[in-house]
């Protein structure tokens, strides 16, 4: 497989504060510079904070808002061979804590994103990482041969994990063998690197996870949303059309924090974390249980610069803790966990 390097970039040191009156000056040495660089497989990023599939659309609707430069990455909007209109409305509903959507993975199709979306985030210094669905095998191996050598694309997302769409999505996450059909077929299509999204929506994460890997994908996304529901009790009726959605926001997180941690200690392969993140604390627990780097994404739709912000917070944990390599503190629950044994056999 190729190397894909998304650019690489450190933190510049801090300019010394000017000294108190009365007290004596500070040290003029700059603080040190930080390393956030992740490695996804093939996929080399310069932070590991990235938006959410679906959350940003092909990057137009918060790129007034916010600067992409400074992320990781973009997890693009699903997309499929042919434009799709996705589940009819209503296809949103705010929940405590979170919400429910069955938008249906509505999108423009593979040559209007090449012609239409893919030339403006060309000039973006940041990975750019597609999301593609298909309703069988051959559709999704059919989208990454397109895909293949097209330049500013990165890597691809495979979404087989989708609950809100009757074909194809989730059908192929939940059964280990077709998860593992389907990311050799769209490896053996495309040279890009290929991150694997899975569902949460099976009794053990971790048979689909060690599927994936053997069928040669770079990285994991863990997880997609948890498939749900919300009733109107005046009407009595489903608030989705669709009756079910998926679930995202803070009320998952406790669940997608778990499924990473079992997913990292089952596999070889990096994990990209999400499910519920909103805050560098959010993140930093995904990065603590196993992922090596992160998503945004409902956090986004009430305020855009979340990503940034997270980006930031981690940047100030890093500092606080003495550190100065993001890979110092990935995975680190198990060393905490071995230290923990270790004590009490003592």
């Amino acid at each position: 497989m190729s190397q894909h390097d998304a650019t690489t970039d450190r933190a510049p040191g801090r300019a010394p504060a000017a000294p108190a009156k009365g007290g004596s000056a500070p040290s003029l040495e700059p603080s040190p510079a930080l390393d956030l660089g992740v490695q996804l497989g093939g996929l080399r990023l310069k932070n590991p904070v990235l938006t959410a599939s679906g959350t940003c659309g092909y990057g137009e609707v918060y790129g007034d808002l916010i600067d992409y430069n400074r992320l990781g990455g973009l997890m693009l909007k699903g997309t499929y061979l042919e434009p799709k209109l996705g589940n009819p409305p209503p296809r949103i509903v705010e929940t405590p804590a979170g919400m429910l959507n069955s938008i249906g993975l509505q999108g423009v199709g593979v040559e209007a994103f090449l012609r239409d979306k893919l030339p403006a985030l060309r000039r973006l210094d940041t990975a750019i990482i597609l999301n593609i669905n298909g309703s069988t095998v051959d559709e999704f191996a059919e989208l990454a041969a397109r895909l293949n050598g097209v330049a500013g694309l990165h890597a691809l997302e495979v979404n087989i994990s989708c609950p809100n769409v009757k074909v194809g999505g989730m059908e192929f996450g939940v059964d280990p063998r077709a998860a593992r059909e389907v990311t050799e077929a769209v490896c053996r299509a495309s040279e890009l690197p290929v991150i694997v999204k899975l569902t949460p929506n099976v009794t053990d994460i971790t048979v689909i996870a060690r599927a994936v890997e053997d069928g040669g994908a770079a990285a994991l996304s863990v997880i997609n949303t948890l498939r749900a529901m919300s009733i109107d009790v005046r009407t009595r009726r489903p608030k989705l059309a669709s009756i079910t959605g998926g679930l995202s926001g803070p009320a998952i997180r406790p669940v997608a924090v778990r499924m990473v941690w079992e997913t990292a200690r089952a596999v070889r392969i990096p994990i990209i974390g999400m499910g519920g993140i909103t805050t560098a604390e959010d993140a930093l627990e995904f990065l603590i249980a196993g992922a090596g780097a992160v998503a945004v994404g409902t956090a986004s739709f009430h305020n855009p610069s979340a990503p940034l912000a997270v980006l930031d917070g981690i940047e100030a944990y890093l500092r606080e803790q003495g550190m100065t390599r993001l890979r110092d503190i990935v995975g680190s629950l198990e060393t905490a966990l071995y230290r923990s044994t270790k004590m009490e056999e003592k």
